[in-house]
């Protein structure tokens, strides 16, 4: 009698995994569904996923030894459920933007490496659990590439090179040549990325600096009644066609994405803190209880909606990250980030792309007659030609390049704050954008053009992007300073830093002279948009790159240095003696003073 209720028991507990397996999936595989744009549309849904994945990973630990006898649980089977969890949080994190989530998704699948439990994947003779085993491994990479776990991120790379070499050998697969060009994309992307290292005094070593913004690092400022403005939703776009890139981001995207984040707390609102639990008798696993529960995951205003109807600001802005998207899903996300902007809030656009050029002569309309930016790649059609290309002939002047983003497109969206960043060898198109609606309106755009010698490495990524990610780094690169150690980085950092401060003075100065004497007139978007830590750090490091690119021997040319509209002050701002002085002194202490003139380059050059 005891015998047959412990069997039924154990059959209810193995009835119970199966549908709670069974659920698990019907709800991941739905996340597909769900639309990438917009709040409120997924969160609940995730929510939902969140809580069957919680009450899947508590059952299997509480009944490991029942599911391995009865039901034949196997290791790979618990890796491809804490691989579902792991996915689950780095796509809360690509939708919330809250970099502690790569954490939880980093516990998971550094988990799944530690306890093996794809170990015996190869031993099943299932070709589809290797490629599960392969995309764990190239999702695992992707979240220690943003976390800058730069000595794992090697380590996965070797044994990703092994793997697929195991799989290719023993299966002979069609998709062999696919998982080469991956591992390429992955070796390119980690050498774009070493555009400069900072190496240990002792060892020689390589060391990871984080470029996520800090206390330490947020510019200072003098507040002011109308700094007003908060960056709440930002649009990253990639479409730079020969550009290093890995997983849908770009070189510039990756970088662009720390800038405009703060660095990872300890402790944060809306997950529990609890320890990594043990999971019975065979391993300890990662917690789930430090899953987001239903009623903590955070909202969508810019806080975190807790049971209790308490709120707290979020720590960083949401974005969306686009790579080489349409035009119409382009204006999709744009559309829904202007819908979400709350009364005070600002929305960032993004854009690394090719030029699109235009050939008319005498243009009339700065909108459209100028050019723009080239998006996603033309479709073709099965006969070869342009799917919606205007036809040849005498009227074929009078058509517009379908996939190109003309600066008309974005005049409907200068009726909210918007701060854009064109990194473009067509940037300059976008300076006339009319501010028809009187919002705040700020453009920064980057040089059209740089020197012969940087010319062939334009696969690392952007010089542009690389001074608003890091100025330091980009100054070194400029200079082709290869590596630097710790301690002469630390002190180099420390001109940058009272550049940036000097920066922000004159700013604050501009706009006081402004009102109390009427000149160094500094445009009143600059000064509203001046008190986000974010906005007001890109702006700052515009100066230092156009300071610094006004100063170098080899950027001479007016398309070799960057733009903004509205113009920044010269004599007060852009061509002040101190900021001109620092940067020297900058480039003394890298002994690179000969790539430098005295005197700034002409504004006509």
């Amino acid at each position: 009698m005891v015998m047959a209720s412990t069997e039924e028991q154990d059959r209810r507990i193995v009835l119970e995994f199966c549908h709670l397996l069974e659920k698990s999936k019907q709800l991941f595989n739905g996340l597909r569904d769900l639309p990438q744009y917009g709040h409120r549309q997924w969160q609940a849904y995730f929510g939902r996923t969140f809580d069957v994945y919680t009450k899947l990973w508590k059952f299997q630990q509480q009944h490991r030894l029942v599911l391995d006898s009865k039901y034949g649980l196997k290791r790979w089977q618990i890796g491809e459920i804490a691989s579902k969890i792991g996915q689950l949080y780095y796509h809360y994190y690509l939708r919330t933007s809250e970099t502690n989530y790569l954490n939880e998704a980093y516990s998971f699948y550094a988990a799944i490496r530690g306890r093996a439990y794809y170990s015996r994947a190869c031993k099943e003779d299932r070709p589809d659990l290797m490629v599960k085993k392969l995309r764990y491994y190239a999702r695992f990479i992707v979240v220690c590439l943003l976390l800058k776990k730069m000595k794992l991120v090697r380590e996965l790379v070797i044994e990703l090179e092994r793997q697929i070499q195991e799989y290719t050998q023993t299966y002979e697969p069609e998709d062999a040549l696919e998982w080469a060009l991956v591992l390429d994309e992955i070796k390119g992307f980690i050498k774009a990325d070493a555009a400069v290292s900072v190496l240990h005094a002792e060892n020689a070593n390589p060391i990871v600096l984080s470029h996520r913004l800090s206390p330490l690092t947020t510019p200072p400022c003098e507040r002011s009644p109308q700094m007003t403005l908060s960056l709440q939703e930002i649009l990253i776009v990639g479409s730079a066609i020969e550009q290093a890139k890995f997983s849908e981001l770009t070189m510039d995207m990756f970088r662009m994405l720390q800038t405009l984040e703060r660095e990872p707390q300890e402790t944060y609102h809306g997950m529990p803190h609890h320890p990594m639990t043990h999971g019975g008798p065979h391993d300890a696993s990662p917690a789930t209880n430090r899953m987001p529960a239903t009623t903590y995951v955070p909202g969508s205003k810019g806080y975190i909606e807790n049971g209790d109807n308490r709120r707290s600001l979020r720590d960083n802005p949401h974005k969306y990250l686009l790579y080489k998207p349409s035009l119409s899903q382009l204006m999709v996300f744009l559309s829904s980030g202007f819908k979400e902007l709350p009364p005070s809030g600002a929305l960032l656009l993004y854009i690394s792309a090719d030029g699109c050029f235009s050939t008319t002569k005498h243009p009339q309309d700065y909108g459209y007659e100028l050019g723009g930016l080239g998006l996603a790649t033309s479709m073709k059609t099965r006969d070869g030609t342009d799917n919606g290309v205007p036809p040849r002939g005498k009227t074929a002047a009078h058509f517009k390049e379908p996939h190109c983003l003309y600066p008309g497109d974005l005049y409907p969206f200068t009726r909210r704050p918007l701060f854009m960043i064109i990194d473009s060898d067509n940037s300059f198109v976008f300076a006339h954008i009319p501010k028809y609606f009187g919002q705040p309106l700020v453009i920064l755009m980057s040089p059209q053009d740089v020197p012969q010698n940087f010319q062939d490495v334009h696969h690392h990524g952007s010089i542009f992007t690389l001074f608003l990610h890091s100025p330091l780094t980009a100054l070194c690169y400029i200079c082709s300073v290869g590596d630097v150690a710790i301690h002469h980085w630390e002190r180099c950092q420390s001109y940058v830093d009272r550049f940036v401060t000097e920066a922000s003075r004159l700013v604050t100065r501009c706009r006081m002279d402004e009102i109390e004497q009427g000149i160094g007139y500094i445009d009143s978007s600059y000064v509203q948009f001046f008190g986000d830590d974010f906005l007001r750090t890109l702006i700052l490091r515009f100066v230092f790159c156009d300071v610094a690119l006004r100063l170098h021997r080899s950027f001479r040319g007016r398309h070799m240095r960057p733009r903004c509209e509205p113009p920044l002050p010269g004599p007060e701002l852009l061509e002040h003696p101190s900021l001109a002085h620092i940067i020297l002194q900058l480039a003394t202490q890298l002994d690179v003073r000969g790539h430098f003139s005295d005197v700034p380059a002409p504004e006509g050059d």
